[in-house]
């Protein structure tokens, strides 16, 4: 009897598998999109209500809270019900909440909607990296992933551009912004659910009603021979929960790749949520401080494919510490840059190139350390508890920029996150080839 998930696993991938992982990171893009959109928005959103940056700090850290809750618990839904049903639930969540957004008329108003489109992209986030796991081979399975958070700073560079044009033509019109986010996000529904089939390997595990003929239309879709019979599932297979992140085998690994990425979150973020707002303070116009953070998004897709491309021929663990270290460098590179766009936009693109890196490189190891039952659930709670590094983020860099801390400090401050999660990897026991 052949196991279909070892047909997945073993053989070479068609081109159908690889457009799910395109889709993927389209999917991961409207991530980078909304939460750019709401840092080049910041500007505008500080004008218009009058605000002072404590207090746009925490307006930048809404969805955050919003993606932690929706990580950690839409996870596990992803698990019990399928991975194609959560993205097209996520994607009705993001889309409402792009919209809601534009008709916020106070800081109160708009966090609220902020917070209720992160559940979406929580969900979201916690689903596509199990989706590219169970979608690409052994041996492409760590490139995969890497392409797949590629999505991420692309739909950053998008935003940049987008919003450079949108706030050249009228500094004001911020809200432009998330209606353009809203049309992509409701753009993507018709082609999640015409092109991705549901996950072989979670069908096979779960095997709901009818699930032989569901495994085999999955597999003639991305182009694989069907199977005559299912692989039996024993009881205590069965038995097994979501809660099993936390059991005696695996609480260790849920441990410290969450604090991990914890504490990378917080440096990465500091970038992606603070660089329009410092650089327009630095006296220089809004539509050119947009075109500072396309540049660290360049760096981070330029970084995320680098990433990719070394996991070929560099263990895991060790390639993702050496990442981790050099994002905090990045970050505090960026802390003492000249006021000009030239040097702004290089050391942006160096800090981004590292940042997201270190993000590719965290979602690879959540990938390889979680087994199919719990993958998205233990994905879902490293980025949902992880993400409280990016609610946190903008919070402390506003509060040290409120109380007059040099940019250079803050910069340093920043970074230390990044270098200590390359610290809490020390202690992460993976498979050897990873090691």
């Amino acid at each position: 009897m052949t196991d279909p998930r070892e047909i997945i696993d073993q053989s070479a991938m068609t081109t159908m598998q690889f457009l799910v992982v395109g889709i993927t990171v389209l999917l991961n893009a409207m991530d980078g999109i909304d939460v750019l959109t709401i840092s080049v928005a910041a500007p505008g959103i500080l004008s218009e209500w009058g605000i002072d940056r404590a207090q746009l700090g925490i307006i930048l850290s809404m969805e955050m809270v919003g993606m932690a809750f929706g990580s950690i618990l839409l996870g596990g839904v992803a698990d019990r019900y399928g991975r194609r049903n959560m993205m097209l639930g996520s994607l009705i969540v993001m889309s409402s909440g792009m919209y809601f957004a534009t008709t916020a008329n106070s800081p109160a108003i708009l966090s609220l909607w902020r917070v209720y489109t992160g559940l979406g992209i929580g969900g979201m986030l916690s689903t596509t990296n199990a989706v590219v796991a169970e979608f690409s081979n052994n041996r492409n399975r760590a490139m995969c992933i890497a392409i797949l958070t590629i999505g991420y700073p692309l739909g950053g560079i998008f935003c940049g551009e987008i919003g450079k044009a949108i706030l050249l033509a009228d500094g004001s019109n911020w809200r432009s912004l998330f209606y353009v986010g809203m049309a992509l996000s409701a753009s993507l529904i018709p082609v999640v659910y015409f092109l991705v089939p549901e996950s072989v390997h979670w069908l096979t595990r779960k095997q709901p009603a009818n699930s032989l003929e569901k495994i085999n239309a999955a597999l003639q879709k991305l182009g694989k021979m069907a199977v005559n019979a299912l692989p039996e599932v024993n009881a205590e297979t069965r038995k097994k929960s979501v809660l099993d992140i936390f059991s005696a085998n695996l609480v260790m690994i849920t441990s410290v790749v969450t604090l991990a990425y914890f504490f990378h979150i917080i440096t990465f973020y500091y970038i992606l949520k603070w660089t329009p707002t410092l650089v327009v303070q630095m006296g220089i116009d809004a539509s050119a401080a947009s075109g500072v953070i396309s540049w660290a998004n360049i760096g981070g897709a330029l970084g995320g494919a680098a990433f990719g491309l070394a996991t070929l021929r560099i263990g895991l663990k060790p390639l993702t510490m050496a990442v981790l270290v050099l994002a905090a460098i990045g970050v505090a590179l960026f802390g003492r840059s000249e006021a000009n766009i030239e040097s702004l936009s290089m050391m942006a693109a160096l800090a981004g190139f590292f940042g997201n890196a270190g993000v590719s490189a965290m979602y690879s190891i959540a990938a390889y350390a979680f087994p199919t039952h719990v993958r998205a659930t233990g994905t879902g709670f490293v980025i949902g508890v992880g993400r409280g590094g990016a609610v946190l983020s903008p919070m402390i860099a506003g509060y040290l920029l409120n109380a007059g801390t040099s940019l250079a400090n803050v910069g340093l401050v920043m970074a230390a996150g990044s270098m200590l999660g390359a610290v809490a990897l020390i202690f992460l026991k993976l498979q050897p080839k990873n090691s």
